[in-house]
């Protein structure tokens, strides 16, 4: 069995800061890092401005049953509404390889 990422791409709504995202991402922390099967998660803006919340879970099932809850707690109507809505692209994919330093 091997880890699964999810990788999450977007671009913020009109009028969301870098920084109003990042406290509002940080306030899925608690929900996230509780989560079955949690390893790690990132999140990073690159130039052109676009978004990337990736995670790492134990396994799929991990993943689903994250991304199937996620959306029902409390810090979530927040979180969603910071996001361009027909930016959204979400994957899982499963990590073949881990380089760490």
């Amino acid at each position: 069995m091997t880890h699964v990422a999810e990788i999450v791409t977007f671009t913020l709504a009109n009028g969301t800061t870098p920084e109003d995202f990042v406290k509002l991402s940080q306030a899925s922390e608690s929900f996230v890092r509780s989560a079955p099967g949690f390893t790690h998660r990132q999140l990073s803006q690159g130039e052109d401005g676009r978004w990337t919340d990736y995670v790492i879970w134990k396994d799929m099932k991990a993943a689903q049953d994250a991304a199937a809850q996620f959306p029902q707690q409390d810090f979530a109507p927040a979180l969603i509404a910071a996001i361009q809505p027909d930016s959204i692209q979400m994957r899982h994919e499963h990590v073949l390889w881990n380089m760490t330093a």
